[in-house]
């Protein structure tokens, strides 16, 4: 009986432990230009600056209340980011298959290089601005990469 408590306890602890685990977050973006002719930019986007949310977010009172005019955008504009380069989507005569494995390739490589730093994937969220027919020409195709890791 008392191996099966001394078991017991042993188990709740580490349920324990698990559940008070913090984490970390980083986000990395990929914004991939469909712009024909290589006129786009496309890259590979990571922060490299620490920020506190607190420094820019306000409280509404009374529903209409709001300070959001004591905050300016250029506070919230950081100066420490890395930037790879990506390929567009688009050549000039349409579609490039080879810029998009070769953009696979690159993206894939980071994904490995932070997983190896002791980052785990954790979300994928994407979307589409896409060409809107022969009067557009423009869009892009962005990917967010949220990646998680216990904070030690």
């Amino acid at each position: 009986m008392k191996k099966l408590l001394f078991a017991l306890g042993i188990v709740a602890l580490t349920f324990t432990d698990l559940s008070a685990q913090s984490y970390e977050y980083k986000v990395l973006t990929s914004v991939e230009s469909i712009i024909p002719a290589g006129l786009g930019r496309s890259r590979l986007l990571e922060s490299k600056t620490e920020v506190n949310p607190d420094d820019f977010t306000t409280e509404r009172h009374g529903g209409t209340d709001s300070n959001q005019g004591k905050v300016k955008r250029k506070d919230i504009k950081i100066d420490e980011l890395s930037e790879t380069k990506l390929l567009n989507f688009f050549s000039p005569i349409g579609i490039n298959f080879q810029n998009i494995a070769s953009n696979d390739a690159v993206i894939g490589a980071k994904l490995t290089e932070m997983g190896a730093s002791g980052w785990e994937l954790a979300f994928v969220v994407s979307g589409v601005e896409s060409d809107a027919g022969s009067q557009d020409g423009q869009g892009i195709y962005v990917t967010r990469y949220i990646f998680k890791r216990k904070v030690q």
